[in-house]
């Protein structure tokens, strides 16, 4: 009778410790799709800017076709890559490095940049980048929890049988990172 008492209480502990670990996980996981969907929410309000600002620009850099269609094609190129993180990762880093060629053209028109409507965009546009910024610290933060979690000894024994696999970070791309080159 004590063996099977013994028997039932590792038993106990066990399962105990078991739905610990997948409750964890599991708020963990859900911590990192909340942030990705606030990253998801500031994307999409760039992207719906970026028509406005691109016919802006248009009237005053009209020989600029080429970094207009560049802006346009990665806006479009985020909105193929669908809900897939990884795909987004990328597309949203290459749009982001459109955007920062298309700053660097706007400024050697100083027409456009004192237009009020430029203006506008613009303020709202850094608006829009600081707050994405701050989301992707959330959502990286989220994820290396996330990560560290589900690599670290007992919980990596069943993290993986449980569906729970690693989750990339929001990285910015090296040639993102760099200052856009314009030239006449």
């Amino acid at each position: 009778m004590k063996i099977v008492l013994i028997l039932l209480a590792i038993v106990a502990a066990i399962g105990i410790w078991l739905m610990s670990v997948y409750n964890g996980l599991v708020k963990l996981r859900n911590m990192m799709q909340e942030g990705w969907s606030g990253i998801d929410v500031q994307l999409k309000r760039r992207f719906d800017l970026i028509p406005n600002l691109i016919e802006t620009v248009k009237g005053y850099a009209s020989h600029e076709k080429e970094t207009l269609q560049n802006v346009t094609l990665a806006r479009s190129a985020v909105s193929s890559a669908g809900n897939d993180p990884e795909a987004r990762l990328q597309a949203e880093n290459a749009l982001t490095g459109t955007l920062r060629t298309l700053f660097a053209v706007a400024e050697s028109y100083p027409d456009l940049k004192a237009n009020q409507n430029f203006i506008n965009l613009q303020d709202q546009l850094s608006t829009i980048e600081d707050a994405i910024q701050m989301a992707r610290r959330y959502y990286n933060g989220t994820v290396r929890n996330y990560n560290t979690m589900i690599q670290r000894f007992p919980a990596v024994l069943i993290a993986r049988q449980l569906g729970f696999n690693e989750a990339p970070f929001f990285e910015a791309e090296e040639e993102s990172r760099q200052t856009p080159k314009v030239s006449f």
